[in-house]
């Protein structure tokens, strides 16, 4: 990694597996030390890599799971190809199981291919793990008008995922294997080069450089995100509480790596995905002229990035509308007017 001296604040949080009610209102990733040394899973992986394999395979339901099988070449770097036209990685079908016995197979060998499940479903592929292995993430959220938390396990050799930002508040729970997240604000992002919106590893953009070797000619404003990121080192039982929007670099140190996370948005239900916005935004204003782009953005900020009642608030309540507080009456409204002009 280059030059990023800073690192993580972290908390220490024994074995309570209780997380402090002040972290999820933070808005600066915080590692939580042991917080998952009581989960069976973690004593598993303490004993030896071949019983938390057998552990995971105890609670395998033998539904195929996406896996991502990359070439000895890529040392777990699962990116593009050299013309960005394709991913460097083959993704198929198959049983957690299966993933586990070739990483079993294969993990004193010099050379092995990287194998990579990532975001599962715990329920849907390990139900019986949650019975040893779970936190109370529900009791610390507005769970009125919530979803439930998502429980996911990502699992492999050594990997390495590409940096990212998701749009959900995130604890990252290191169960098997040491980890290190790379780390930088959401306000990063012009300096991290993202890459294509539409063919990528997980879903959201990665970043296109790569940070052990980084092209300073090609991307010379990395030396920026370099000064602002932190580095967050994680061993077995320690958690990442990280906030939504944060970039974050994920690397799968040993040669065996499990990780569970939970996944929340703590807004209502019927709000709508700013993912789409972007994607509107990109069909609709992206490519006018520069004036005009810029008197949107000034419309923009006073609907939508002021406080929420800014542009309502020198109108009766009555008269509002979509500049009041959106309940899921208005929010239904809003949905099937846009619906509407999108299908004229």
């Amino acid at each position: 990694m280059q030059n990023i001296t800073n690192k993580t604040n972290s908390i220490d949080v024994g074995t309570s597996g209780q997380i402090p009610e002040h972290i999820l209102n933070s808005s600066e990733p915080v590692i939580l030390r042991g917080l998952v040394n009581n989960w069976e899973l973690y004593k598993a992986g303490q004993a030896s890599n071949s019983q938390a394999i057998d552990y995971l395979k105890s609670a395998d339901n033998g539904k195929p799971a996406i896996a991502c099988i990359g070439r000895p070449e890529i040392q777990g770097r699962f990116f593009y190809n050299n013309d960005i036209s394709k991913l460097d990685y083959q993704s198929q079908k198959m049983p957690i199981s299966e993933v586990l016995d070739l990483i079993m197979a294969t993990l004193n060998a010099p050379q092995t291919p990287s194998y990579y499940i990532a975001s599962s479903f715990v329920d849907k592929h390990l139900p019986s793990l949650r019975e040893n292995n779970d936190l109370d993430i529900s009791k610390h959220i507005n769970s009125g008008l919530m979803s439930k938390p998502e429980m996911k396990i990502w699992l492999g050799n050594a990997t390495l995922a590409a940096c990212h930002y998701d749009t959900s508040d995130n604890i990252a729970c290191c169960v098997v294997g040491n980890r290190r997240f790379t780390l930088f604000p959401p306000e990063q992002i012009h300096n991290l080069y993202p890459g294509p919106l539409e063919l990528n590893p997980g879903g959201p953009a990665i970043s296109m450089v790569d940070f052990n070797e980084p092209d300073v000619d090609k991307y010379p404003r990395f030396k920026d995100a370099i000064a602002a990121g932190q580095i967050a080192e994680l061993t077995p039982g320690d958690a990442l509480y990280l906030p939504r929007m944060w970039w974050h670099q994920v690397e799968g140190l040993s040669k065996f790596n499990v990780l569970i996370n939970y996944w929340w948005n703590n807004v209502p239900n019927y709000f709508g995905e700013a993912m789409n916005v972007l994607q509107h935004a990109l069909l609709s204003i992206k490519d006018r002229p520069l004036t005009e782009k810029k008197a949107w953005q000034q419309v923009f900020d006073y609907y939508i990035f002021s406080e929420s009642t800014h542009a309502g608030e020198h109108l009766p309540e009555q008269a509002r509308g979509s500049l009041g507080k959106i309940d899921e009456l208005q929010a239904r409204k809003l949905r099937a007017q846009l619906l509407n002009k999108l299908n004229r």
